[in-house]
């Protein structure tokens, strides 16, 4: 079990370490071993273990290590006992979020740093095992652990099952192995509440009849988002509902379940800051080193937690978890006389069996990254697969003999190594290097296959290798798609160097508002029916295109004065009010 006052924690990725090849490196270079003792050991042909306690975290095995399977962590604080650990050198969590009664609690926090871990805990998915992973967890133990808390309370309604729980899972691609048979049949099954109600707001009455192994990624999420506002719960938790969803298809979804506080508690986790601080009462901010340990932080208000999470440091806990600070900027929109022209592509139409495609002529220019919004199903990835020369228009031909780098919306992974992939002839190595390969832990993947990698894992090395590419224009389908939020934005300063500093062009399609406020100097704004029409006139400025778009799906904007960074207004507010009768949607200061 792990002791009170632990100073350092030492975790080894078993999925990547391999001893059959390095032939037990770490044990020969740990200074510790050759004193003669046994800090890093193995038995029986095993995988080694590593002793904190005789640990001095030199981190020679961490640099040593040729898979980067090893993580050394010197805690600048003293950590208290875990309230789960996965296994001797493995993940663990420290402390939980707890649930407020009738208000929604957001939790923020990086890929890997126990957020779906404290919502399958708090939910009873398993029982916490307080560090002693070689002991069955034990509830009983639990309540103890948590005695004079809240957390106590609630474990025990969770002993006595006095608490319903409903529960939306992270993985929503799992749920057609689980289930068969037609939408509205899982549906019946499950749900306490009308159906009809909720299929109407959730926008799922003609999938109803459909089988679900054949719905889009969409489809699936607003299906599995029905199935848990279908339930009648004390506490519904929602693990990343945004994935898939257009903005106005997110905000819907938030506000249906905002209305579950009405007689309930409500927990979630979401990388989309906009859905988040739209939606939440409150947040946690989960901190730490992703996939070795995770502490949740006091209950904050959600704009001192967002704004906290953003600056990298926890007043009341006075601990800064990050060495810079994010900060949103409002840009300025050049003049396009001192811009230099890249290219002009003509007014491009496309027609498929029911759907037709019409996009205004415009141009692009150098060093700009041009913004993509509009609804699913509307053509902007027909567009961007257009410039690709994936796919031909119907009006005319696209002659431009020009290099292009396109990362798709839906990423298929090749029987291929990781680091292969930055080999390659084409690829600037040296700004791969600078710009990922440390800053978004590539470079502990580049011993794996594509194959093996999670959701995330795939989007950030695809993107990183499509960004990489001795290219003339850049075009990213949905690039924030499984990222977490320090992900997201380092992706988009990675695109505003590249267009700035190498003068290429990047076009951005992506549903995350914050994101592209971050990334765009400009943006092409689409309009039209999903599935049956979409239209979009020429390229314009920020403001020009946020308002227009954001008037469509009859949202107002503020900015943050500390963070600089884009917040929704709550429906009706007094701000949300002045905003609509100006006829400014966004970019307002206050």
């Amino acid at each position: 079990m792990a002791k009170e006052g632990k100073k350092r924690i030492a975790v080894i990725n078993y999925d990547l370490c391999n001893p059959k090849k390095c032939g037990y490196l770490c044990e020969r270079v740990c200074p510790v071993n050759k004193s003669g003792k046994e800090c890093i050991i193995h038995e029986n042909s095993e995988k080694p273990n590593i002793s904190e306690n005789l640990c001095i975290g030199c981190n020679i095995c961490v640099r040593k290590c040729p898979f980067s399977a090893i993580t050394i962590v010197n805690l600048p604080f003293e950590m208290k006992q875990p309230v789960h650990q996965y296994g001797r050198n493995m993940f663990r969590l420290f402390s939980l979020p707890m649930p407020k009664e009738k208000a929604v609690v957001g939790i923020i926090g990086r890929n890997g740093a126990g957020k779906t871990t404290a919502l399958n805990i708090l939910a009873g998915i398993f029982i916490p095992n307080l560090g002693d992973f070689e002991k069955e967890p034990n509830i009983e133990r639990v309540i103890e652990f948590f005695k004079g808390s809240e957390l106590q309370k609630y474990f025990e309604r969770l002993k006595n099952r006095d608490v319903r729980v409903a529960y939306k899972p992270q993985y929503i691609t799992q749920i057609p192995k689980q289930y068969k048979g037609k939408v509205k049949e899982l549906l019946e099954k499950i749900s306490e509440k009308n159906i009809a109600e909720i299929a109407e707001v959730m926008e799922i009455e003609n999938i109803l009849e459909r089988d679900i192994s054949v719905l889009s990624g969409g489809e699936l999420q607003k299906v599995a988002i029905a199935a848990t506002l279908a339930k009648n719960a004390d506490l519904y938790f929602f693990d990343e509902f945004t994935a898939f969803l257009d903005v106005r298809e997110r905000l819907r979804a938030a506000r249906e379940i905002y209305k579950l506080k009405e007689g309930a508690s409500v927990m979630l986790v979401e990388h989309d800051l906009t859905v988040l601080d739209y939606l939440s009462d409150y947040v946690h901010v989960l901190f730490g080193k992703p996939h070795a340990y995770g502490v949740v932080s006091q209950i904050k208000s959600v704009r001192n937690g967002i704004n906290e999470y953003l600056e990298g440091f926890l007043k009341n806990e006075n601990i800064r978890f990050r060495e810079y600070e994010i900060k949103f900027e409002i840009k300025p929109p050049a003049e396009e006389s001192k811009k230099k022209v890249f290219i002009e592509y003509p007014e491009l139409r496309k027609s498929f069996e029911g759907f037709e495609l019409k996009v205004e002529g415009s141009t692009l220019y150098k060093a700009e990254v041009v913004g993509i919004l509009g609804r699913n199903g509307i053509g902007k990835t027909t567009f961007v697969k257009m410039l690709a020369n994936e796919l031909k228009p119907d009006n005319c031909k696209l002659e431009w003999k020009l290099k292009i780098a396109y990362k798709p919306q839906y990423l298929k992974a090749e029987d291929r190594i990781v680091g292969e992939l930055f080999d390659e002839k084409d690829i600037d190595y040296e700004f791969y290097e600078s710009e990922f390969r440390k800053k978004l832990d590539i470079f502990s993947l580049e011993e794996s296959n594509l194959k093996q990698l999670s959701g995330g894992e795939l989007q950030k090395v695809i993107t990183a290798y499509c960004l990489c590419k001795d290219a003339d224009i850049y075009l990213l389908d949905e690039p924030s798609a499984y990222l977490d939020i320090e992900q997201r934005l380092q992706i988009a300063h990675a695109i505003n160097v590249l267009a700035e500093k190498k003068e290429k062009c990047c076009l951005v399609v992506d549903h995350d508002i914050m994101f592209i406020d971050f990334v765009a100097n400009r943006l092409l704004v689409f309009e039209g029916t999903p599935a049956k029409e979409g239209y979009a006139s020429g390229i314009t400025s920020m403001h020009k295109g946020m308002n227009k778009f954001l008037k469509q799906i009859g949202i107002t904007f503020r900015r943050d004065p500390q963070s600089g960074r884009p917040r929704a207004n709550k429906p009706g507010s007094v701000k949300d009010k002045e905003q609509k009768k100006k006829g400014e949607f966004y970019y307002t200061f206050s």
